[in-house]
């Protein structure tokens, strides 16, 4: 018999503004804050070993993609099935999807990890190294690898603590590793003079610590949600539920790492190693942004997936209404900061003129669709956190991949490395019709269905 969850925030009952806000505003400072681990790291190895360092730095992005996109496969997956499950009253089932969260990340991440070490040097190379660069992305990487099994514990289970009811905990969390993270970095680096590998072993300690201070929370009797040894066993029905929504952040991820090796390469046929580090840089400012809306996201995650196992509809709308004019509101703080100070902004990370002036204009035309990238990362996560995983997949892929992929292949030669950095903005403007042509499709349907009492949780 399922025992009944009764959430003490109040997700059937309270005001919805007032929940987004309570939510998101600790999911936001939790994932900005997570964005600042590559960002103290950048900006550490680029003022304290240098711009070709940068350059390096940005060869690992598609592997720390990558690891992130197998965390998310998991973490995401099972924080939106639990929100689900639990607004239908079923902690058991909760707790079970809890323990197979944990078997399937340490199955899954293991394996990435290692077929990552055999094929390092050869995917480096594939990624756009050189050989001014190659040696920094090496020694980072061969310390952050073997943590991602770290990586993905920590924020996985920081979803999972998020999604069953304790926001504020979870960016506790988050803000300690980040923390332990920014003392060690310039200890490592400066007074260590371990470089660029004092940097790696830094964020390794901080998702550290980090793991141990999240697990914690799960064995604890005052939990929504707890670690039962009897549940740790894979069952078949959960791993499919847990993989089927999971598989939208997973494809969008997978799908951003071969879009930035495809960048990669273009930018080093097109301006060489400095337009790599300046690619590394601009990543790193419009991840900060974004890491706003994935935030909002994450808070608004839990209110939409319990309301829509509760089928209190309308709250859900509302939920989905308000997340995306802040979204909307988040991105377009983003545009202006690109459009009006780009140059300061860059010039945090790097001391080097010419790299400054290429990062600067690469800033300022990437943001040019800032403003709408908000309300589709808003609208894919709608879908997801209510297990419309297909749609889900769908629209991450339309603007990760469908329209970016054929944009850096056809602008570079025609504009250069102008061109590249264009292909972005196009990308986001040409998906934004998509997004709201199906959205407005699926909302007609979707409130017909319920009308007539049609509509089910699955997908």
């Amino acid at each position: 018999m399922s025992q009944t969850y009764n959430p003490s925030n109040n997700l059937a009952t309270e005001n919805i503004g007032k929940l987004l806000w309570n939510y998101s505003i600790p999911a936001i400072i939790g994932t900005v804050v997570m964005s600042l681990y590559n960002i103290v790291d950048r900006i550490f190895i680029g003022q304290g070993v240098g711009p070709l360092a940068i350059s390096g730095l940005a060869l690992t992005f598609p592997f720390m993609i990558i690891l992130m996109a197998f965390g998310m496969l998991i973490g995401a997956g099972s924080a939106s099935r639990i929100s689900i499950t639990l607004g239908q009253g079923d902690k058991i089932k909760a707790e079970k999807i809890l323990a197979n969260a944990v078997i399937l990340t340490f199955i899954i991440s293991g394996s990435v990890i290692i077929l990552s070490l055999i094929f390092m040097d050869d995917l480096l190379r594939l990624f756009g190294g050189t050989d001014n660069t190659i040696q920094y992305a090496r020694d980072y990487m061969i310390i952050i690898i073997p943590g991602g099994i770290l990586t993905a514990l920590y924020f996985g289970l920081n979803n999972i603590m998020r999604a069953s009811g304790h926001p504020k905990k979870a960016m506790y969390n988050i803000l300690l590793g980040a923390i332990i993270n920014i003392i060690l970095d310039p200890l490592f680096i400066f007074v260590f003079d371990w470089g660029i590998q004092g940097a790696a072993i830094a964020t390794v300690i901080s998702y550290f610590i980090g793991t141990l201070s999240v697990s914690s929370h799960f064995f604890l009797k005052t939990t929504s949600i707890r670690f039962h040894i009897q549940n740790f066993k894979l069952e078949k029905d959960i791993v499919k539920s847990i993989l089927s929504i999971g598989m939208s952040p997973f494809s969008m991820q997978i799908g951003t790492s071969l879009v930035v090796i495809l960048i990669n390469g273009t930018l080093l046929k097109h301006g060489g190693d400095l337009a790599i580090g300046a690619y590394g840089i601009i990543n790193s400012i419009n991840m900060l942004v974004v890491m706003f809306i994935i935030g909002l996201n994450q808070g608004s995650q839990p209110i939409i997936g319990y309301n829509f196992g509760a089928q209190n509809y309308d709250r859900m709308f509302k939920a989905l209404r308000l997340s995306a004019i802040a979204g909307t509101g988040l991105t377009t703080i983003g545009f202006l900061i690109g459009i009006f100070v780009p140059h300061q902004v860059v010039s945090l990370f790097t001391t080097d003129i010419e790299l400054q002036n290429i990062a600067t204009t690469a800033l300022r035309i990437s943001v040019l669709m800032f403003p709408i990238v908000g309300f589709q990362i808003v609208i894919s996560n709608f879908y997801q956190s209510i297990g419309k995983a297909r749609m889900a997949i769908f629209l991450s892929l339309t603007r990760q991949f469908i329209f970016l992929v054929p944009a850096i292949l056809i602008l570079p030669p025609i504009f250069g490395l102008n061109g590249a950095w264009s292909a972005m903005p196009v990308s986001d403007g040409l998906s934004s019709l998509v997004f709201a042509t199906i959205s407005i499709f699926f909302i007609k349907k979707f409130k017909k269905q319920h009308y007539n009492g049609q509509l089910t949780v699955e997908n």
